[in-house]
């Protein structure tokens, strides 16, 4: 099929193909009723004039936690006037500016203005306008380690947890989302001493909560018959591996547009080993780019010396983090922590061994073939 042809190609297996997007808000939501009514129980006291609670939501990629806080914000403020959600992206928004704008627009309707006008201006003005209306205001600030890896974070909590302290009666609540909570060893003293979360864990889904979960996305997306159980299951054993719901419904589109491209009326095994091969190529590229620099360094000298060693042999923490060490500025601990960031992003797989010269050692196995990246 020609650039043209798929142009002009007007058959699809798609009823609705942002049943795929990874930011669809889906009508009916399940398996997560617990952690969405914990989060409703911080929010409640705003919805009574009261000062909102605080949440630490927590969880591996994939485990629905963002799309329960949307959920939640959404059922909050048809519920109430006085209560203003507003979600933040802080892959996008980073900075004490951006996240501050993304409030004022949510309070006034517009971003404030880029140069010109001092930060505290700004703050003082969404604040001064909440208390004149009476308003709570509930912030989620999603993937908060990224505020914190360029060192924001902590003043950004501290003008958001400390707000009535500048301005009378202004109440805030602050919903932290993150995949762990090692950040909470960069608070500030005078961030812990207000921000006393309530922690709320979002586990891995099951298997079958995963296959129903596609099903019911598989149901809603594609036309009847476009994609049989079979396949979906096939990409629920994939999904389930690899721990991040995310991943299913990412293979459920591309297979749907392989399927298209082929002119094929039905989603194949055949499209499934494609969409796969994509999948995986395409994956382990970007969790490369938001490495930082020594994230990088590691994940170099992990490669470097997975080259030089013998078929039969094991690569260890040791032998990788004896070079790096000579470097002052890093420390087998912060190495360890380098390392567990890597696994997390599914690039490396890592085992405890008692085979090491001084006990325990960690073993390390590269998650693809760095040939691959050429």
């Amino acid at each position: 099929m020609g650039i043209e042809d798929i142009l002009m190609f007007d058959e699809t297996l798609f009823r609705d193909t942002t049943i795929f997007d990874l930011d669809y808000v889906p009508e009916t939501y399940n398996f997560r009723d617990t952690q969405m009514e914990a989060m409703a129980y911080e929010i409640r006291p705003a919805l009574r004039g009261s000062m909102p609670g605080h949440s630490v939501i927590l969880g591996t990629c994939g485990t629905g936690k963002t799309t329960a806080v949307k959920k939640v914000f959404e059922m909050v403020e048809k519920t109430s006037e006085n209560v203003i959600c507003c979600y933040i992206n802080c892959q996008i928004n980073h900075t004490k500016f951006s996240i501050l704008s993304q409030i004022h627009k949510k309070v006034f309707g517009h971003k404030p203005p880029e140069t010109g006008v001092p930060f505290l201006r700004i703050y003082t003005k969404i604040m001064e306008k909440l208390v004149k209306n009476e308003q709570t205001l509930i912030v989620a600030l999603d993937d908060a380690n990224f505020i914190f890896e360029n060192k924001q974070g902590n003043e950004i909590f501290y003008y958001l947890l400390r707000a009535h302290e500048e301005i009378p009666n202004a109440k805030t609540g602050l919903f932290v989302v993150i995949p762990d909570f090692e950040f909470r060893y960069a608070l500030d003293k005078t961030v812990r001493t207000v921000f006393i979360p309530q922690e709320i864990v979002f586990e891995p889904y099951s298997y079958n909560e995963i296959n129903s979960i596609l099903k019911d996305r598989a149901k809603i997306g594609f036309y009847p018959n476009v994609i049989s159980d079979e396949i979906i299951e096939k990409i629920t054993d994939y999904t389930y591996e690899n721990g991040d719901l995310r991943v299913g419904i990412d293979l459920l589109k591309s297979c749907g547009n392989i399927a298209e491209s082929d002119a094929s009326r039905q989603i194949t095994e055949k499209h499934l080993e494609k969409a796969l091969e994509k999948y995986i190529s395409s994956s382990i590229k970007e969790a490369i780019k938001i490495l930082n620099d020594s994230e990088k360094e590691l994940l170099d000298e992990i490669i470097e010396e997975s080259k030089k060693i013998k078929t039969n042999e094991a690569l260890t923490s040791t032998r990788v983090f004896k070079k790096l060490t000579k470097n002052k500025k890093n420390s087998y601990s912060k190495l360890k922590r380098t390392l567990d960031r890597l696994e997390f992003l599914r690039l490396i797989d890592t085992s405890l061994t008692g085979k090491g010269v001084r006990g325990k050692t960690t073993q390390i196995y590269l998650r693809f073939n760095p040939d691959d990246l050429d």
